[in-house]
């Protein structure tokens, strides 16, 4: 039985060099850039307006206030997406709006709110407070200079990350090639969500639960009928989802029971197995194998079980594959309100709930069929064996949202 470092180590030493491959902008989320990136422009690319307002030399209005406004001629007007063709000269101005480019002379804007019109000259404007140079102006490249990174190999492209690659008029980006994944699920005794539910049998939920974290890790499931328990059916299944997918996630059948068939059947599709059992609770009964470049991961069947090892060693694994430089689960620190006690001699992966304060609780009760604690949880705290966190200890939370 393989300490969990260890198991997750093998598992990414024998993956595949990452392939990469080019896609359009709007269907980069969650990818992982395959190069650095550089930006092609400058960010604004000119200098514009930070408000609707007027464009003025700042020196032309010092000491303007409300009492003593001082009078500018107006000398047009340049909406967002125009240029004005002309100068602001002394003691002119141009009328302006957010987004619109400072026209030549000006280096300054000053907001409408704080101009008025005379009455009596309607292209006079009258500025009712004074104005510092640049003020109110977005300054050509003040956000992203022409030829720094706008992302490094290995990261992931997040919707703000799109947006700024949008902003730049990037239509594509190059990032690693996902894996194809199929998912099955063993046993006889499972069903199919809307069909009746006879006697003995229980609705199947790993495989949509699973569905979910591989969308939030960046790949897309392939999910596969049910498998009932038998060697042939069973061999059939993996055969099937070995041919059409890079990597198979199967749910039950791994441990020790006479119908638990996973492991013998990918050694008869001449698979072989890297380890089996992992030192960690829940999850202990877990395969990894390959097969002529293919890849098996076997989960337990109970649900807990399968989302923590799918966490802990299926989701890095994924996320080195597609070329991430950071494969682990992200971590919050927080302060228990109760203990946590693990009296086992493995390290127990505890369903949490850690609040907007830092506050961290048990989500329930911990034995790994419950579903309504996992459903409850939002984080994950492990608790070495034989080890009890008291209230107020700091804890590590694992997050996965």
């Amino acid at each position: 039985m393989l300490e969990l470092e260890e198991a997750l180590a093998k598992i990414l030493s024998v993956l595949p060099a990452t392939e990469s491959e080019s896609v359009p902008l709007n269907q980069a989320h969650q990818r992982i850039l395959a190069e650095r990136l550089l930006a092609p422009i400058n960010i604004p690319v000119f200098d514009n307006s930070a408000m609707d307002g007027y464009a003025v030399r700042a020196a032309d209005v010092q000491g303007a206030n409300v009492e003593a406004p001082v009078g500018l001629q107006m000398r047009g007007r340049v909406p967002a997406g125009e240029n004005f063709a002309g100068e602001v000269l002394p003691g002119t101005c141009v009328r302006i709006f957010t987004g619109s480019p400072l026209p030549r002379g000006a280096d300054a804007v000053i907001m409408q709110e704080d101009t008025r019109i005379d009455p009596t000259a309607p292209e006079t404007v009258l500025c009712l407070d004074t104005i510092k140079p640049w003020e109110n102006v977005r300054l050509q490249s003040e956000d992203i200079k022409r030829g720094i990174p706008l992302g490094e190999k290995g990261e992931v492209i997040t919707a703000g990350r799109i947006g700024l690659l949008a902003a730049m008029g990037l239509n594509e980006v190059h990032v690693g090639r996902r894996p194809v994944v199929g998912l099955l699920a063993t046993g006889s005794e499972l069903v199919e969500a809307g069909q009746p539910l006879e006697p003995g049998k229980i609705y199947e939920s790993n495989r949509l639960m699973l569905a979910t974290l591989l969308e939030q890790a960046g790949v897309s499931a392939r999910i596969y009928p049910l498998v009932v328990d038998t060697m042939a059916d069973t061999q059939a299944a993996l055969q099937k989802a070995m041919d059409e997918c890079d990597v198979v996630v199967t749910s039950g059948g791994v441990s020790v029971g006479e119908m638990d068939f996973i492991k013998s059947a990918w050694e008869q599709l001449s698979g072989d197995l890297q380890f089996w059992k992992v030192a960690i609770k829940p999850g202990r009964p877990f395969v990894f194998g390959r097969c002529r470049g293919k890849y098996l991961f076997g989960l337990p069947g109970n649900p807990v079980s399968a989302f923590v090892t799918f966490l802990l060693l299926v989701r890095p694994a994924l996320m080195q594959w597609q070329g991430a430089t950071d494969v682990a689960l992200p971590v919050h620190f927080g302060i228990l309100t109760e203990p946590l006690s693990n009296p086992g001699d493995r390290r127990h992966f505890m369903r949490v709930i850690v609040d907007a304060a830092g506050k961290v609780r048990s989500a329930g009760a911990q034995a790994s069929h419950i579903l309504g604690s996992l459903a409850a949880a939002n984080g994950l705290v492990d608790v070495p064996p034989k080890t009890t966190f008291q209230t107020g200890d700091t804890v590590k939370v694992l997050r996965w949202e």
